[in-house]
């Protein structure tokens, strides 16, 4: 099992430069957990003692309003890292996590991981990337929230998951939707009867066709054009 837990930690974008012996340390110190669909892996606000590492399924990090409206941050699949920032600045979980889907995760003490950092570089190095590109996301959302309208932050969306797991077929490009409208709303920032008009201006434009959970993309470069104007 520990042999296992070393090749999964070589696959992540933070630990994969570290030599066998410090990834078998970390390995040995892990510990598994697994999540159903919609468990809270944490609360943003708790104290934090270390990272996970997704080893299969998916989560997503997002913040609550008072009114119980979510924003969703970032998602996360397997496999990669989540809640490295307070590894390193010593502070609370900055927001919640929860499993998009059956998903199996390893928890790895921050202090694991700052020992290693002093020891081996690389992987300071790495965790500044990351973090950097956690940044970048974040700034791209606010952009989204700030600039685009509801429908653009839909036809992006679907752009998206066209390129990430769309197949060709005679209409376009084809696939399944498994977010509801709630979840999409959480994705982009606004509410589900919103969600909802923007798909039936999508489709009534030409540009996607819904065909109960199977999406359409017809014509990428229209709403490729329509979700940068």
């Amino acid at each position: 099992m520990n042999s296992q837990t070393v090749e999964l930690l070589k696959q992540t974008s933070l630990f994969r430069d570290l030599d066998d012996d410090v990834l078998e340390l970390l390995a040995k110190r892990a510990t598994e957990r697994t999540l159903s669909r919609g468990e809270l892996l944490f609360l943003g606000g708790e104290p934090a003692s270390g990272l996970y590492v997704i080893a299969e399924g998916s989560v997503r990090a997002f913040r609550s309003g008072i009114d119980g409206r979510e924003q969703v941050i970032h998602v996360e699949r397997a496999v990669t890292t989540v809640a490295e920032l307070p590894v390193f600045d010593n502070g609370a979980y900055p927001s919640s996590v929860a499993a998009e889907e059956p998903t199996r995760v390893f928890f790895i003490q921050k202090e694991d991981i700052r020992q290693a950092c002093l020891k081996h570089p690389q992987l300071a190095l790495a965790a500044t990337k990351l973090l950097a590109g956690r940044l970048r996301r974040c700034a791209e959302l606010v952009e989204s929230l700030s600039l685009r309208e509801v429908g653009q932050r839909v036809g992006k969306l679907l752009l998206v998951e066209a390129g990430t797991k769309g197949v060709k077929v005679e209409d376009g490009i084809a696939f399944k939707q498994s977010l509801t409208h709630n979840e999409l709303a959480a994705r982009i920032g606004t509410v589900r009867e919103v969600v909802t008009r923007a798909l039936t201006r999508l489709q009534d434009q030409g540009m996607i066709k819904v065909e109960g959970k199977t999406v359409i993309v017809r014509d990428q470069d229209a709403l490729r054009a329509y979700v940068d104007a």
